[in-house]
């Protein structure tokens, strides 16, 4: 299965879109894997492989969205439905072997801050299980900080993933002896 598929599934909260939001999601899924890490990099890499994205993907577009539009779509984004989208993909496609080694860690979205001159931020972390030998991301557990704990964010995503006969590593976060998750 292409994950474009999947990706057309995830709702477009836009009234008059320019581009469809599997394109921009797509886009930024693939800028993302070749290292970019902020809007202006994911625009950088959007218009540096334009001509060849647009006909290998067979768009019918001029040009493929700027920096305004991929941020203004990141920015209201529901995450946890590009997350789900992304999983059915990585569930149908990836293929864990027993003994494979999975790293998970989270990482805050930057521009995902609310209230960033208070000392409650919210924000979105993204909670991602690595597969070291592969070097490929096997699944995705966005949390909102306000709402949640990394902790439980990783349980869910390791309840979703039904991975068995694999080894973890967890950064120190999850020795806590007390915590919630315990229980």
């Amino acid at each position: 299965m292409s994950l474009i598929e999947p990706l057309k599934q995830v709702r477009d909260y836009r009234t008059q879109p320019r581009y469809e939001l599997w394109v921009v999601l797509l886009l930024v899924i693939m800028g993302t894997m070749s290292g970019c890490t902020g809007y202006r990099a994911l625009a950088e890499f959007v218009e540096r492989h334009q001509p060849q994205l647009l006909e290998v993907l067979e768009l019918d577009y001029k040009r493929l969205p700027s920096y305004s539009t991929i941020r203004q779509v990141l920015v209201r984004l529901n995450f946890e439905a590009l997350t789900n989208a992304f999983n059915a993909w990585t569930q149908a496609e990836i293929h864990i072997q027993p003994c494979e080694q999975i790293a998970i860690d989270g990482k805050s979205i930057k521009a995902s801050v609310e209230e960033y001159d208070s000392r409650y931020q919210d924000f979105v972390n993204i909670v991602s299980a690595f597969c070291t030998r592969t070097g490929v991301v096997v699944g995705v557990a966005p949390m909102h900080t306000q709402q949640g704990s990394e902790i439980e964010t990783v349980l869910r995503l390791l309840s979703a993933l039904h991975l068995k006969g694999v080894c973890f590593s967890l950064d120190a976060l999850h020795t806590q002896k007390n915590s919630r998750a315990n229980h």
